[in-house]
């Protein structure tokens, strides 16, 4: 059973729903949910913030903290998987789990970050758990990475909850 298809059934099983902030996978995260048979129980949607000023404008990020520190770190893919929520709450398409990835995929450094250095988020509940991942390899293999690891991420924490 792949990563999505675990995520997904985990959180239908739940009745949870997610919604998704994407930067440096464009939308990756969301395909790979939406890919899974059933998948509309559980997914709101997303917003893809390639656009550092989309981060603040639409997911509600911290311009102070975008210019101070850029948009790869942790604290601001924090905010985006917090933020995604509230945006679809402000729609009528609350969601119980945020997801945010937030990156460099390359092949140039971003913001002092070396491509590779990437930081996905889960936001649930009142907690926010961010991951610092270090990734090699082209633009495919970082953005691909990111995604397994975002799921993964999800799909432990899911597990942790129901024991």
């Amino acid at each position: 059973m792949t990563s999505a298809a675990r995520v997904v059934g985990s959180l239908v099983e739940r009745g949870l729903t997610v919604a998704v902030a994407e930067s440096l996978t464009g939308g990756l995260v969301v395909a790979e949910l939406v890919g899974v048979a059933g998948a509309s129980a559980a997914v709101r949607g997303g917003v893809v913030a390639y656009d550092t000023e989309l981060k603040h404008s639409l997911l509600g990020v911290d311009a102070a903290l975008l210019a101070e520190r850029g948009a790869v770190d942790p604290d601001v893919a924090a905010a985006m998987a917090e933020g995604v929520r509230r945006a679809l709450r402000a729609h009528d398409a609350d969601a119980d789990v945020g997801l945010a990835t937030t990156g460099v995929a390359g092949p140039s450094p971003q913001d002092g970050k070396a491509p590779g250095t990437v930081f996905v988020a889960v936001s649930w509940g009142d907690e926010t758990r961010v991951r610092e991942l270090a990734l090699t390899g082209d633009r495919a293999a970082i953005r691909s990475g990111s995604v397994s690891e975002l799921l993964s991420m999800l799909a432990t924490w899911l597990d942790e909850a129901r024991e």
